[in-house]
């Protein structure tokens, strides 16, 4: 490996020719392999062009929702009183798609544990597994209640949530608050300071949010993307601009609506946390895409997630319908100590702001990132945001790229198009140890299977 790195670069190029060309001017040694879908799926594409118009008539109708969202930040309140099912029995909200117990992995089993733990219903991890294993438990995607979360995604009853609502369509969406960095739940911690976070995150910071949000009559987001891309920001894996910018307008509220201890603990706490505004984003992004849900003949994603196990994804015209795949690996960087033997397989409901066209869409506006994720420097964050724009059906103008001549970001992924040029969307990411507790162990990119894009294509050519 040493050795391939300190050669020339050298480069394979499969799929679509202008980034080999691109690389040929720049006098890079390149190969280009040409792509083509399966003859089955070739088929299917040349059977869906008759019905073309159709089509491009439910994208546009789709795309117009998604462009026309007016996404608002407006309280923080107790999920058991948002999501009524979660007051009404022992159930536990996850991330990705449908999974049953026996297929989870160590992290989502490990923070299910600490929530049984948190909620009293065991007293101790080894009364909250036998608990599940007797069916004492049952478990939904968050996705299923118009919520998501982060890495393992655990949402219960006590827990606070966070409420966006786009005004432009009269939904709203939530997410929890983000618990920081180190040992969390999200990653399958599940100890006692993790408890500790969420019953301050519940008790304390949660209600005095609450109140800041609606003394400030809502924190519109859209605006907040658009100059936290300016800022070098991309949502997903670098939220430093975003999270400030949010607390610059939320702290004299704060400061207003506590104690000045309770105000110095939140202002402490947000301002130490650089992706506080990812949970933010990602709440944004379900409240833009689920208006786009259920327009006949659309081909346009409206979901993306994993659970660590399965990588699912919801089209437009398929509505509520799963297509999954087993989940990748992420690629990427480890924190000293850690390698690719430590991770867990990608996993988060956090995949949901690459499908409004931030995250890895949007990395050309965040080159910082593309180091941390391992991606190399600006040319290969501009290179990402290219082969996204390649299978997505516009672009956002609201969300402009300076490094793109202020191009929009690409928005709207057509699952023809995936097909179609064998690319499957990037996903930035954090990567989990494959041990509940530890925590996060490095970032990276994934991708999202195409045997999910190849299932909703061959379902959507059979649908009528």
């Amino acid at each position: 490996m040493q050795r391939l790195l300190a050669g020339p670069l050298r480069v394979i190029n499969v799929g679509l020719s202008g980034f080999a060309r691109d690389l040929a001017v720049n006098a890079v040694p390149v190969v280009q392999v040409d792509w083509r879908p399966p003859p089955r799926l070739q088929g299917v594409l040349t059977q869906l062009e008759s019905r073309a118009q159709a089509i491009d008539e439910a994208n546009a109708e789709v795309l117009r929702r998604m462009l026309a969202a007016d996404p608002v930040l407006v309280g923080v309140r107790r999920a058991g009183e948002l999501i009524a099912e979660l007051d009404a029995e022992r159930l536990i909200l996850h991330a990705g798609p449908p999974l049953a117990w026996d297929r989870m992995c160590g992290p989502l089993r490990g923070a299910i544990c600490g929530a049984i733990v948190f909620e009293g219903w065991a007293r101790d991890l080894g009364g909250a597994e036998k608990l599940v294993e007797s069916g004492g438990v049952r478990f939904a995607p968050n996705h299923h209640f118009g919520a998501v979360g982060p890495m393992t995604g655990i949402t219960t009853r006590s827990q606070a949530l966070m409420v966006v609502e786009n005004r432009a369509f009269g939904n709203r969406a939530l997410c929890t608050i983000n618990e920081g960095l180190g040992k969390v739940m999200r990653f399958g911690g599940n100890d006692a300071e993790v408890l500790a976070r969420l019953a301050w995150l519940r008790d304390e910071l949660g209600p005095l949010l609450n109140q800041s949000l609606r003394a400030s009559g809502g924190i519109a987001l859209s605006p907040v993307i658009a100059r936290g891309l300016t800022m070098g920001d991309e949502m997903h894996q670098r939220n430093v601009a975003c999270s400030s910018l949010l607390l610059r307008t939320l702290a004299p509220h704060i400061a207003a609506a506590g104690n000045s201890a309770s105000a110095a603990r939140a202002l402490a706490f947000i301002g130490g946390n650089d992706q506080f505004f990812l949970n933010v984003g990602m709440a944004m992004g379900k409240s833009i895409t689920d208006p786009a849900s259920g327009v006949a003949h659309s081909t346009i994603v409206t979901v993306m997630c994993r659970n660590g196990t399965d990588f699912g994804i919801r089209v437009s015209a398929l509505g509520e319908r799963w297509f999954t795949a087993p989940v990748e690996m992420p690629q990427g960087l480890f924190f000293p100590g850690y390698s690719a033997a430590d991770a867990n397989p990608d996993i988060g409901d956090s995949a949901i702001v690459e499908a409004i066209g931030l995250g890895a869409f949007a990395m050309a506006a965040a080159p910082a990132v593309a180091g941390f994720v391992g991606a190399g420097g600006f040319e290969g964050a501009l290179g990402y945001t290219r082969a996204m724009a390649e299978i997505s059906a516009t672009r956002n103008a609201k969300w402009q790229i300076p490094a793109l001549e202020f191009a929009g970001t690409p928005t709207g992924i057509d699952i023809r198009r995936v097909v179609e040029t064998g690319t499957a969307p990037a996903i930035n990411t954090g990567i989990a140890h494959k041990r509940a507790g530890v925590g996060q162990v490095g970032a990276g990119i994934a991708r999202a299977p195409l045997a999910c894009f190849e299932q909703a294509l061959s379902a959507f050519a059979d649908a009528r």
